[in-house]
């Protein structure tokens, strides 16, 4: 829908919102066909900030006139569940692939839970992460490539192979013979896969220009897969288990709530010695989620450790772990967005 710019002036402009001189170029890829609803004003405002006075750059602390240097991450709300619910699963996988070490026979269920929750949150994963992209065929022309320098690249590559090794070392586990020992092998290989899938995120975030994410690019790693660790925790302590299966999946959701802090604490470190850089960390919707994961996942640190035993303990400490670990990924993400918009950001990170 075209639309009259500067209709008081001498030389009027019609628009489209997108100004293509089709004398001069023509549209072509893939959103030439799209059509902008409302008028071009509409869109301009969106796009466009309306300045007060003339920008000067302040000589005690310049900027860009004032403006980002960056653009903000236009990832929405299903990145950070995505960032969850493919942790929780990839720290599944990994205890699943440890417990089968053990010969007993008494992790059997255990093993089979792990399995079973890691196709579940690595399909879901999948599902958030397309959803996001779009186009299904966006996540396929991922996997033309193979590049271990893409943190992109090789996260899809992860994603793809989780679930289908820990469906087939889930049918054939239980099997005789060279089938067992195949069910062995890819669940080992699953594994691995969730090890990758676990972390991977960290690495990904850490692997941009934004100031927040780039300063902590050591640490984002770690304190995504202590997060996932103790998502799992959490998902255990919501299921019913034996006194051995209990002891298990507590011991390891205990070290990944104390881990999880302990890597919050150092990325918070990390961030400050540039203040600038650490302040979406304490401001703003970002600053409040990042104090509300280190509540609640300290909370459900607390509730997990009291030596009474009881149905009801386990539910809240899995709730508290599972709602800490939420907030923190989203936390990670928000205050990205904030760091990304702060003019003033990467300039004093460049010049630290």
């Amino acid at each position: 829908m075209s639309t009259i710019l500067y209709g008081n002036s001498v030389d009027p402009v019609t628009s489209d919102g997108r100004d293509i001189d089709l004398e001069v170029g023509r549209l072509g890829g893939e959103a030439a066909g799209q059509k902008a609803e409302g008028t071009a004003d509409r869109h301009l405002e969106k796009v466009a900030q309306t300045w007060e006075q003339s920008a000067a750059p302040r000589p005690d602390d310049p900027t860009y006139y004032d403006r980002p240097v960056l653009k903000a991450p236009v990832w929405s709300w299903e990145i950070p569940l995505y960032y969850f619910t493919g942790g929780a699963a990839g720290a599944c996988l990994v205890l699943g692939a440890a417990a089968q070490l053990d010969r007993s026979g008494k992790l059997n269920r255990v093993i089979r839970r792990c399995h079973w929750a890691g196709i579940i949150g690595s399909s879901v994963s999948a599902a958030l992460l397309i959803d996001d992209l779009g186009r299904p065929s966006r996540f396929l022309h991922m996997l033309r490539v193979f590049r271990p320098t893409s943190p992109m690249n090789m996260g899809t590559w992860i994603l793809s192979g989780a679930a289908p090794t820990a469906i087939t070392a889930g049918l054939f586990l239980r099997r005789g013979g060279f089938l067992h020992w195949l069910g062995e092998g890819f669940g080992f290989a699953s594994g691995l896969f969730g090890l990758g899938l676990a972390t991977y995120t960290g690495v990904l975030v850490g692997n941009s220009a934004i100031p927040l994410w780039q300063s902590s690019r050591r640490i984002l790693p770690l304190l995504f897969g202590a997060s996932a660790v103790a998502s799992a925790g959490s998902l255990f302590e919501l299921l019913s288990e034996s006194p051995q299966e209990r002891r298990i999946t507590r011991t390891f959701g205990t070290i990944g709530r104390a881990a999880e802090l302990v890597a919050a604490v150092a990325m918070e470190k990390c961030v400050a010695r540039v203040p600038r850089v650490a302040r979406p960390l304490h401001t703003g919707f970002s600053g409040f989620l990042w104090k509300a994961a280190t509540v609640l996942t300290a909370a459900s640190l607390v509730t997990s450790l009291l030596p009474r035993t009881s149905r009801r303990k386990r539910v809240v400490a899995g709730v508290l772990g599972s709602a800490g670990s939420l907030a923190l990924r989203y936390a990670v993400h928000t205050a990205g967005v904030a760091s990304a918009r702060d003019p003033r950001a990467t300039f004093h990170s460049q010049r630290a």
